[in-house]
């Protein structure tokens, strides 16, 4: 079955993507993308091409987290007469590092990485080679892979530059003992009904506040539900009324208090996967003089003796379950996840052969393996403890496989929710339009302005930065009832 194409949410504030790093496995074999061909005598299934033990050379991979040495030793191990050397470069630093090397047309990398914001001026720059040429032809792999996951790697123009062994749905990570208490019932589907709505999502932030919890650690977790439309259609600003309750819903949950105010990515944050958090306030969640909330030992020396409470759920992509495995501790075995109220992805590693590579076969032979291999998504799958698969063949053949550690059928999860976000609603426009939204909201819940005013100062910063955009700006308002 092909699954539906699929989008990516804009954020409304900025957002950072972390991907974790995951340990090694071992394995002997390498087999096509049905998994029933290991002779790579056919390239249409996927396979390698060539035989295993006949590929030879060196690639240089360019990379944003320690995924790729996995892989990469992954690949040697099966193939060695091939050596590998993978480069990871921290992702703030890293687009000015590849525009720097193939600006200048470096030979090296091989292969670059991208995750889906950096990939459009990587392609404009032509850094990334067309894959839909031969000797690549990767159209006829395109129906083995997640809809989403091939239009995020192509360019303007529909060309194929880039490809994905991962696929990255937004859900909601949530404590099932937690979930018992206040709910009764910590069975996904129930909880589900929790986060359908904007406003059922504050209905259980006043109840779990009421028995003593936090629903978020910080209103950020809702940032991948912010709303499923577009910015822009047809060259026209549009607001989508659901846009407004996501607005309202942040507002309120920053007012009435019902999240522990940790900013995301902070110690605070990691913190709160564990356990007890120190409640800060929405003055200090940035940190102070005396506490730093970047720094873990900083932050725990400062919150001494402050009350704390315990944090219900964090809103994040599939890759989430890596976060939780290296943060959560003694409450590993206690989440479970389910949908949110609107669809969204974020995050997720694109891979391409370097326009400048002079080992542009090898290349493709190693993304071959990463993307389109039914045992190595097997070995990722299992390796990874919990990174999912873009490759169709896998999801469906372990859709019933229950997670251990969640207790569910995850992959089943991830990939109805991928089945029902629509990409064609991303545009060029959505990072910059979502973080002026982002900061329209900001004003509104820190009582700096009203609503109508801040929207105002939104289409301001619309129109500043994209003058060929048409702004009704009084039509706007009246949808909104404004």
């Amino acid at each position: 079955m092909k699954l539906k194409k699929v989008t990516a949410l804009m954020l409304a504030g900025v957002m950072a993507f972390s991907l974790a790093a995951c340990g090694n496995d071992a394995g002997n074999t390498s087999g096509s993308a049905a998994g029933d061909n290991a002779s790579g005598d056919t390239a249409a299934t996927g396979d390698v091409a060539t035989a295993s033990g006949e590929l030879s050379g060196k690639l240089v991979l360019w990379a944003l987290a320690d995924d790729m040495k996995q892989f990469a030793d992954r690949f040697v191990e099966l193939h060695p007469g091939v050596e590998m050397e993978v480069v990871v470069t921290a992702p703030a630093d890293y687009p000015t590092t590849v525009q720097a090397a193939l600006g200048a047309g470096q030979t090296t990398p091989d292969i670059i990485m991208g995750e889906p914001q950096m990939l459009g001026d990587f392609f404009d720059a032509g850094f990334f080679e067309d894959l839909d040429q031969a000797p690549y032809n990767f159209e006829q792999y395109a129906d083995q892979l997640v809809d989403y996951m091939v239009e995020v790697g192509k360019d303007e123009q529909g060309i194929q530059r880039a490809v994905s062994y991962q696929i990255c749905p937004a859900g909601f990570f949530y404590r099932r003992s937690i979930a018992k208490e206040v709910f009764g019932s910590d069975d996904p589907e129930e909880i589900g009904k929790l986060f359908s709505s904007y406003d059922s999502i504050i209905d259980a932030g006043r109840k779990l506040k009421d028995a003593g919890y936090r629903i978020f650690a910080s209103e950020a977790e809702t940032n991948y539900f912010s709303g499923d439309s577009a910015w822009v259609i047809d060259g026209k600003l549009n607001i989508d009324p659901s846009r407004m309750e996501y607005m309202d819903m942040c507002v309120q949950l920053w007012q009435e208090d019902l999240t522990a105010y940790a900013a995301q990515w902070a110690a605070p944050w990691y913190q709160a996967m564990g356990g007890p958090v120190p409640i800060l306030t929405a003055e200090t969640q940035w940190g102070t003089d005396d506490m730093n909330v970047w720094d873990k030992d900083s932050f725990t020396a400062a919150t001494e003796g402050m009350d704390t409470a315990e944090v219900f759920a964090f809103g994040l992509p599939s890759w989430g379950a890596l976060t939780m495995r290296d943060n959560a501790g003694d409450t590993l075995g206690d989440w479970g996840i389910c949908r949110g109220p609107a669809y969204g992805f974020g995050g997720g590693s694109w891979l391409g052969i370097s326009s400048f590579s002079e080992n542009k076969e090898l290349a493709w032979e190693f993304i071959k393996f990463a993307t389109l291999d039914m045992d190595t998504a097997t070995w990722w799958g299992e390796t990874s403890q919990g990174d999912v698969s873009s490759l169709v063949a896998y999801l469906e053949a372990h859709a019933d496989d229950v997670n251990p550690t969640y207790n569910q059928q995850t992959n089943k999860l991830w990939l109805e929710l991928a089945e029902g976000i629509d990409y064609s609603k991303v545009t060029q426009y959505d990072t910059a339009i979502g973080n002026s939204w982002g900061a329209a909201i900001t004003k509104v819940k820190e009582n700096q302005t009203d609503k109508v005013t801040a929207i105002n100062e939104f289409f301001d910063e619309v129109a500043a930065t994209y003058p060929d955009i048409e702004i009704d700006r009084e039509g706007i308002l009246s949808s909104l009832g404004l």
